[in-house]
């Protein structure tokens, strides 16, 4: 076959397989992921439920496939984010996660289905190596911070990325982005050497 008519099917099959994971994702915050059934998906989709038993098996397939797609996008935005931060690059990237942990819970919060819905995609074991992936960039860029001398020095590196990542945990809680960069400045004050 032609290349064209590859990247056109590559391409057919990518739009296909994302209208299925944001109508699952979608009837999931609706009726609650129990609730939601292959036969469901395939209406909103605008396809059969042939076509989408090629795709997946089940429901919870969809919707974990839906969850990996959501941190890979996050990891890459991080991974952008530090590209073109220039020398405020762990400030940026603390920043830019602490945002993005805020958006995913008020969307949790938005939705009525959504605590079941987080609770169990938080439950695999993807979700911890995906927390790894980001400590192990913030621990790269604390890395960088502490050769400039900047860093504190008593604390191991892993800890002091553990420390930023769950500190930013409390973006979850917070009404405005002005109160999201005050908790990273928070955090930035608890890396610096003591004096």
């Amino acid at each position: 076959m032609p290349k064209l008519w590859n990247a056109t099917i590559d391409a057919h099959r990518r739009e296909v397989r994302d209208a299925i994971l944001d109508a699952t994702v979608a009837l999931a915050a609706e009726h609650g992921l129990l609730s939601v059934t292959m036969s469901q998906i395939a209406e909103r989709t605008g396809i059969g439920r042939a076509t989408l038993y090629k795709y997946f098996p089940d429901v919870q397939s969809i919707a974990l496939a839906w969850h990996d797609r959501q941190i890979a996008n996050h990891l890459e935005l991080l991974s952008q984010v530090r590209d073109h931060a220039g020398d405020k690059r762990l400030e940026a990237v603390l920043t830019a996660y602490a945002h993005i942990h805020q958006q995913r819970v008020r969307h949790h919060r938005h939705h009525d289905h959504g605590a079941e819905l987080a609770a169990f995609l938080h439950r695999d074991e993807h979700v911890a190596g995906a927390q790894r992936q980001v400590q192990e960039l913030i621990r790269d860029l604390l890395t960088e911070v502490a050769k400039n001398g900047d860093l504190r020095d008593d604390v191991p590196l892993n800890e002091l990325a553990g420390y930023c990542l769950h500190a930013l945990d409390a973006a979850s809680g917070l009404p405005s982005k002005a109160a999201v960069h005050r908790l990273v400045t928070v955090v930035l004050a608890g890396l610096r050497p003591p004096r």
